[in-house]
């Protein structure tokens, strides 16, 4: 007849799972110490020493030595992401810097559709005004482009002032000629005045995945505020 034991009415092992197994072992920490032999099937040969004796303490080393790999990893993921902000937050400053430095308005448009790519290591850059209605009598200007009526709300949505997109075929109404070179984009709005039409910075790169959801925007929209401000101040037009 079998011996009864402390175990005897534990339920099956198949019907635990692996949480409940860890909420056990976290309730009784001196388990493992008692019925040490468990480990033994489970640690390579060097780790026990005979006798139903397991290593443990060498055991937790090696845990703690995988888990500072972790660490580091994670470590130098973030440096690398720092570094990463630092740069394009310097490259944005110089932007800035170039648009404040504008002699006149036409240099501050030449500043934001020629320099601004350069600065910030992109391809193209559209400054996209939106039409009021009459044809424009004036001289195209290059990088500016006149778009339909309604098109920054289309585009971006009514509520929403920037548009991220890792993968996209350029649009012609926003990068002309250009338009072919694009693979990403981000589309930023302009709110220049409340008697302004409406406005966007179109930024391109002809690599996939150089905007993206998810990845910050403060500086962005930092950019934007600025050509705000200096079109504004440029033009006169009230706040």
């Amino acid at each position: 007849m079998q011996k009864p034991n402390e175990h005897s009415n534990a339920a099956p092992a198949e019907s635990l799972n692996a949480a409940q197994v860890l909420d056990f072992l976290r309730a009784h920490p001196d388990f493992l110490g008692k019925y040490a032999e468990v480990l033994a099937p489970l640690l390579s040969p060097e780790r026990s020493s005979g006798d139903h004796v397991v290593d443990l303490q060498r055991f937790m080393v090696e845990r703690l030595k995988a888990r500072s790999r972790e660490l580091e990893d994670e470590r130098e993921q973030m440096v690398g992401l720092a570094r990463l902000n630092l740069k394009s937050q310097t490259r944005v400053h110089r932007a800035v810097l170039a648009l404040m430095s504008a002699q006149s308005f036409e240099h501050l448009i030449q500043a934001v559709t020629i320099d601004l790519p350069v600065f910030l290591g992109l391809d193209l850059a559209s400054l996209c005004i939106e039409t009021t209605g009459a044809a424009p009598t004036h001289k195209q200007t290059a990088g500016v482009r006149v778009i339909d009526a309604g098109a920054v709300d289309r585009l971006l949505g009514p509520a929403r002032d920037m548009l991220l997109r890792p993968k996209v075929r350029g649009d012609a109404a926003l990068f002309g000629a250009g338009a072919t070179l694009v693979r990403s984009d981000a589309l930023l709005r302009l709110k220049i005045g409340p008697s302004a039409p409406a406005g966007l910075l179109a930024l391109a790169s002809r690599k996939d995945g150089r905007f993206h959801p998810g990845q910050g925007t403060e500086l962005l929209s930092f950019l934007a505020r600025s050509i705000e401000l200096s079109i504004r101040t440029w033009l006169d037009l009230p706040l």
